[in-house]
């Protein structure tokens, strides 16, 4: 890949992603209220990735991890409220009042756009991978 010879991508990269984190993270712990969310963090954080692996700076890796917790926290968010009677997928709210934020309100909402979040940075990494695997050698036909 030429991009991974180029100090200029390399450096341009290395130079964003904080950028980038710190926008997926307001996308993330902002999506419940206004628009964001575990989808649009996950496609930032999912680019943050990719590009950092076209630049050779990372070497992406984990996907079935990802995928798979992902997977098992939307899941307990979504089936959780049964155990206490409510509907599949109700919100339940948590208050707090915490010393210099003052009071700091958040919901199943957030943990479940965390799990979503996992899932498609995970099916990104799974795509990077899938891309950068090398083809299988033909079979001959010895007849």
């Amino acid at each position: 890949m030429i991009e991974i010879h180029s100090p200029t991508a390399r450096r341009g990269v290395e130079v964003a992603t904080p950028l980038a984190l710190l926008l997926g993270t307001y996308l993330l712990f902002a999506g419940h209220n206004n628009p964001g969310g575990g989808f649009a963090a996950g496609l930032v954080f999912g680019c943050v990735v990719a590009l950092r692996s076209m630049t050779g700076l990372l070497k992406a890796s984990g996907s079935f991890v990802l995928i798979a917790v992902g997977i098992l926290i939307v899941t307990a968010v979504a089936f959780s409220p049964l155990l206490w009677g409510d509907v599949l997928l109700d919100m339940q709210i948590v208050e707090t009042k915490l010393p210099i934020l003052g009071k700091v309100k958040s919901g199943s909402a957030f943990v479940f756009d965390i799990g979503v979040t996992a899932i498609v940075v995970g099916l990104v990494v799974a795509l990077l991978n899938g891309l950068g695997s090398t083809p299988r050698p033909r079979e001959t036909d010895n007849s």
